[in-house]
């Protein structure tokens, strides 16, 4: 059976056939001129990403105001170019996409840290019994000037805790946090049901400023190893605990 899927819109798929989940997935299409211009016009900020990546490489941030006299501009790293038509937009993102297929997805206003973005990793395992378990939760803090939060591209780890503590109370972060857990457990089904044979996946959840969760992307290939850096070591043990046991299955 297949255990790892590529294919983040092949996952974006089947993850929607959840109802439960499909109002935390942010709207994603394949990148075409079309697309781009009419989600760009919608939601004014998308994100454009490899349909096939790891670790945030070639993720750009697209942004439209029409009040700049430049009104389209794109991040790619720590580089920011702007244009004044769509299409000359176009065709430099698709010189930096280099052929590769591209999705486009609605962007997300999150939450900051310290004047940067930041998401939170849920990891959602097999355990022993065969059942789903939420294992761990860990946030990533952006570097500064970056678009992605990703750990291997220069992101900070950091406890959900310290990151939503300066916005909700510490019994609001306790429901927060079951909120994600049950979103995991969802999705985990949802894409079990159509790939029964992944064990384990990580969810990358965008938090908006209302403090609604969006899962931006499901991991089939989840590192275990980020959540070493928590205090509390249980958390660690038990992740690492599951990842040996799936991985010998």
């Amino acid at each position: 059976m297949r255990r790892y899927v590529v294919s983040k819109w092949v996952k974006t798929e089947a993850v929607l056939h959840s109802t439960a989940v499909r109002p935390h997935i942010p709207a994603t299409r394949i990148l075409s001129e079309e697309s781009l211009r009419e989600m760009l016009n919608e939601y004014r900020m998308v994100y454009v990403k490899p349909d096939c990546g790891t670790f945030g490489s070639g993720v750009m941030r697209v942004d439209y105001n029409e009040k700049d006299a430049k009104p389209y501009r794109y991040q790619h790293r720590k580089t920011t170019r702007s244009f004044e038509t769509f299409e000359d937009l176009y065709q430099s993102l698709k010189a930096a996409a280099g052929g590769r297929k591209y999705l486009v997805q609605k962007g997300i206003r999150m939450l900051k840290h310290n004047h940067n973005v930041f998401d939170l990793r849920v990891m959602v395992q097999t355990n022993p019994a065969g059942q789903w378990e939420t294992t761990g939760m860990i946030g990533r803090v952006s570097q500064t000037g970056k678009v992605v939060t990703n750990y291997h591209s220069g992101g900070k780890l950091r406890s959900v805790e310290t990151l939503l503590g300066p916005y909700l109370g510490a019994d609001e972060v306790k429901r927060f946090k079951a909120k994600l857990k049950r979103l995991a457990l969802g999705t985990a089904h949802a894409l079990r049901s159509k790939y029964p044979g992944i064990r384990e996946i990580g969810l990358d959840v965008a938090v908006d400023q209302e403090f609604k969760p969006w899962v931006l992307e499901v991991n089939t290939k989840p590192d275990p190893y980020i959540f070493k850096v928590l205090k509390n070591k249980r958390i660690y043990a038990k992740v690492r605990r599951y990842y040996k046991f799936n991985k010998r299955r």
